[in-house]
């Protein structure tokens, strides 16, 4: 692929979502501020016997998220388990305890981290039942919390930030299906396949009774959408996006990438419009647009400007890209792949250069919130605005303030909680791995930085809910299922429980009045003070384990 040819796609990507920025942002604000159910809701809450009136204090809020998420993490395990005895399981035996385990967290906190191979452990009911349903309801619980931040901000005096079962519904009824349906019959239209064919085994050209190869069906289309939509990642296929069943052409690709970015860069907009200073959205999205364009041309130049003798034979880094799609528009999937939540790929992460890997690793290290997962991008950036006025305001010496309410102590309290759960959890499970006794029998490359790379990329991942992986890590082991595991539920659940306390102190709060000396959160001024803010903190962190990985090995 010619660099223009490269560009062009990126440019034709960016103007369409562009165009969809402020349709699809008013659209999602209108869904939450809207005081009307739907005749499909309203059905939906009669069954289930949720109020829709009724509102919720952050304790109730955050107690029903985690009682949905347990549910279904109980629900998809036993699914995951019983796979042989139900119907559609086109001859899967069960998936083993620890990785059911792993893949049913996996999927419920939004993160699926996949420690198996799509075709050769899932049956169509796990798939479909199991798998594709916690796509669509893991991002619409990660939407609903955002929601839930901004109403903190938007209401005053109040003890309540709304109803959990009510934007759960209304995320998944109005907003995620009807953009999966259209999106999966423009897929099927392309040529991802959809159906329930039992796996084929056909006769190769070589001939022989042993030349025989297996081509797998079942419904991908569908799951392939929600899969970027919800920016889940999880592969129907072992090879992910990469896999000529799910990705068949260059305009099915573009379309994923689209689809990845299209929710995350519309919801500044729907913030925006629902604290009433559209400014404030625009200036959110400024960070995150600063972010996503020096990580990407980062990635670009790395992978294809490094003058080593494969690089100057194939013009560029070709180990483990698709030829289909380039090294260009691969770096543009997995700049976007990793500054959200998505974790699915269309090349392989561990093939990158040291350097290219690493600033990979470091989007994931940011929070992914540029434009980052599903609502979790948006109260993600949310909070290091918060730590950004905080900051401001010790260096003028006046109290901060941020959209009109005061951050204190108990503010700035829960703002660096958030802050500081992942890196925890990182830092201390790459540690545990690398002293765990046969831990690294699992790595590719024991001898080189290479393979505390692959470590630190698998927990970074796992923390962060992103999915993705460095190919060379084998994590189907007790250990890396059981570990990366605890990781995913503790780095999903652990922050949205500080940003739903955090929610419920700003709606507690009166708004304050702008005065002179107010610190202006909309101007560009403060998104060039968010951004630096937000890179310091994820370098001073990870700069020194970053240094012993992909740094090393990108100065070897």
């Amino acid at each position: 692929m010619t660099w223009f040819t490269g560009i062009t796609q990126i440019l034709l990507v960016l103007a369409l979502l562009a165009a969809a920025h402020k349709p699809l942002g008013a659209y999602m604000a209108k869904v939450y501020l809207s005081p009307r159910d739907t005749k499909a809701e309203s059905l939906f809450y009669r069954l289930t016997g949720v109020d829709p009136h009724s509102d919720q204090r952050w304790r109730t809020y955050f107690f029903s998220v985690l009682g949905f998420s347990l549910v279904s993490i109980l629900v998809l395990y036993a699914l995951l388990r019983l796979q042989e005895f139900l119907p559609l399981s086109n001859g899967k035996p069960a998936v083993l305890a620890d990785q059911a385990f792993n893949t049913a967290i996996s999927f419920v906190t939004n993160t699926n981290w996949q420690s198996y191979s799509g075709e050769a452990a899932m049956g169509y009911l796990s798939q479909m039942a199991g798998l594709a349903v916690q796509n669509f309801v893991s991002a619409a619980v990660g939407i609903s919390v955002a929601i839930a931040l901004i109403r903190g901000l938007m209401r005053q005096r109040s003890l309540f930030i709304g109803n959990f079962w009510v934007d759960l519904t209304r995320t998944t009824f109005r907003i995620l299906l009807p953009i999966s349906v259209i999106f999966a019959l423009l897929y099927i239209g392309l040529g991802v396949i959809e159906n329930l064919t039992p796996d084929e085994v056909v006769q190769t050209v070589a001939g022989g009774a042993q030349a025989t190869q297996t081509i797998p069906g079942g419904p991908n289309a569908s799951q392939e959408v929600i899969k970027h939509l919800g920016t889940n990642g999880g592969g129907f296929f072992n090879a992910n996006s990469a896999h000529p069943l799910s990705s068949p052409n260059a305009v099915v690709n573009l379309a994923n990438i689209f689809l990845i970015l299209l929710i995350p860069s519309a919801l500044p907009r729907t913030f925006g419009i629902m604290v009433g200073s559209r400014k404030h959205g625009w200036a959110i999205l400024g960070v995150m647009a600063t972010f996503f364009v020096v990580s990407l041309v980062a990635v670009i130049l790395t992978e294809t400007t490094l003058p080593t003798p494969a690089t100057d034979a194939a013009g560029a880094a070709m180990e483990g890209r698709e030829t289909r799609f380039g090294v260009i528009t691969s770096a543009f999937f997995a700049v976007s792949t990793t500054l959200t939540s998505t974790g699915a790929v269309d090349s392989f992460h561990s093939n990158y250069s040291g350097l290219g890997g690493g600033v990979l690793m470091l989007n994931m290290m940011l929070g992914e919130i540029a434009p980052g997962g599903v609502g979790s991008g948006l109260y993600g950036m949310l909070i290091v605005a918060i730590v950004a006025v905080f900051v401001c305001g010790l260096m003028v010496g006046r109290t901060p303030e941020f959209l009109g309410k005061k951050i204190g102590k108990k503010e700035i309290t829960l703002a660096s909680a958030v802050i500081l759960i992942t890196p925890t959890l990182v830092l201390a499970g790459t540690a545990v791995a690398t002293m765990w006794p046969g831990a690294s029998d699992s790595i590719l490359n024991t001898d080189n930085p290479h393979g505390l790379s692959e470590i630190l990329y698998a927990f970074t991942s796992a923390a962060n809910n992103n999915g993705s992986a460095f190919a060379g890590l084998n994590a189907n082991t007790p250990f890396f299922n059981t570990a990366l595991g605890l990781a995913m539920l503790i780095g999903r659940l652990a922050p949205i429980c500080a940003v739903l306390a955090l929610a419920g102190a700003f709606a507690a709060q009166p708004t304050t009045e702008a005065t002179p000396g107010t610190l202006p959160t909309h101007r560009p001024l403060f998104v060039g003070v968010t951004a630096g803010v937000g890179l310091v903190i994820s370098a001073l962190t990870f700069l020194p384990v970053l240094a012993l990985g992909p740094i090393n090995e990108g100065l070897l």
